[in-house]
């Protein structure tokens, strides 16, 4: 699907009943991936994520040293890893990765060969500058080639660790950058947060990732360690089912999603607790989540400060609700792929829709749709959301459809799929 093209969703005729196989996290694609790379020897992950984002994530640890084997039909990628760290000049192209871009740093960090890291103009807008006064706190050289705070960095080695401190407000993937290269570091890592930490699940994501191939952290705290190669399973992603749970939700319909059960390490499997808020029915399995609509939706006041990637999904459903939503919490996804809170506010006002932007949120008054042709400013995010209206509204169009490539290639198809 070209970059130009227009994705029209059809309506759904009946409610659907569907087992929907959404692909592996990119968040824990991500983690593991570097973590392998860490390790010295060969690890293996099974139900790996194979969009832009982690290709971009592939791509890094092998320009640091790590041979990366991709078989994409049975979704396994297998690392041979090591002392993964630049040890000679060379440019790491992190396309529009926010993790690949951000968790890379501080691995350059590690080596002793300057590196510059690089992205597209979307990620060269999104802000640096909490990791690049950490990075050069504990001992490495960082400075931008073009504007202060942004993409491209030259980065150089080798950093020693220690103590440091680091806003959490803006990003946790800063943290977890850190988190992720600290058991490298010849003083282990140290990090007092100077503000509070945003989007918490993630890092303790990281965690999970980096305890399953072998290292503790305590805390903020990370001794130095190695990292020990791994078989390691990555779930499907939680915010890519977000889409068909909430499809399920506005349509009376019922979607399960196999593979992805109540004790996985992602946050964004609390969406669940939402829709049940407002009145959907949910089942909570080991090996499976399911969302059945069981009747009217009923407007709610939540704060979406830990599961923020699936605010402009619950948006989607607000729309369909009876009474009002707010969300609150989310100032700080202004500065993801695009300002997430002023594209989904001005798209839903497009489909006739009172949508109204706050400081840290959004509120949504639901009202009858018109059909539109929605922009998604290039994210990924607003593409997958504003699609879940065309489920319930005849003529809904999202344009530059090709953007969901960033984490879910084959998104309109699995959606087309739910008519079936």
């Amino acid at each position: 699907m070209s970059a130009a093209a227009v994705a029209r969703v059809e309506p759904l005729t009946a409610p659907p009943d569907a087992v929907v196989r959404v692909p592996g996290s990119k968040s824990i694609t991500n983690r593991a991936l570097l973590c392998a790379a860490f390790a010295d020897g060969t690890s293996v992950l099974h139900g790996a994520l194979f969009a832009d984002d982690t290709r971009a994530m592939m791509g890094a640890v092998e320009a640091l040293g790590a041979r990366v084997e991709r078989d994409e039909e049975s979704c396994v990628v297998t690392v041979r890893g090591g002392r993964l760290a630049a040890t000679r000049l060379t440019r790491v192209d992190a396309s529009a990765s926010g993790t690949t871009s951000r968790f890379i740093l501080p691995a350059i960090a590690t080596g002793t060969a300057e590196c510059v890291v690089d992205g597209d103009p979307q990620l060269r807008a999104r802000p640096f500058a909490p990791l690049i006064d950490a990075l050069g706190a504990i001992g490495a050289t960082v400075h931008a080639l073009e504007e202060a705070g942004h993409l491209p960095l030259a980065v150089r080695g080798p950093a020693v660790g220690g103590e440091v401190r680091l806003a959490g407000h803006i990003s946790s993937q800063f943290l977890s950058a850190l988190l992720l290269a600290g058991p490298r570091l010849e003083r282990g890592l140290s990090v007092e947060l100077t503000s509070p930490l945003v989007s918490v699940p993630y890092v303790e994501m990281t965690r999970a990732v980096m305890a399953a191939f072998g290292v503790a952290s305590d805390g903020l705290r990370v001794l130095p360690a190695e990292y020990e190669p791994r078989e390691f399973a990555i779930e499907p992603d939680a915010s890519a089912a977000s889409y068909f749970f909430a499809a399920a939700a506005i349509s009376g319909g019922r979607v399960s999603v196999p593979g992805l059960g109540c004790d996985s390490i992602q946050g964004d499997v609390a969406f669940l607790d939402v829709l049940e808020q407002m009145g959907a029915q949910v089942e909570r399995g080991r090996d499976a989540l399911t969302v059945t609509g069981s009747g009217p939706l009923r407007g709610v006041d939540v704060d979406m400060s830990n599961i923020s990637d699936t605010a402009q999904t619950l948006a989607a459903v607000a729309v369909f609700a009876e009474g009002p939503t707010r969300v609150r919490g989310i100032g700080f996804i202004r500065r993801k792929e695009t300002d997430r809170i002023a594209a989904i506010v001005a798209e839903l006002r497009r489909a006739g829709i009172q949508a109204t932007a706050e400081e840290d949120g959004f509120v949504v008054v639901p009202g009858p749709v018109v059909a539109a042709r929605f922009e998604t400013y290039g994210d990924h995010r607003m593409a997958m959301s504003l699609a879940l209206l065309g489920l319930r509204v005849s003529g809904v169009e999202v344009a530059n459809p090709g953007c969901v490539a960033k984490t879910y290639p084959a998104f309109f198809e699995d959606l087309a799929g739910l008519a079936a």
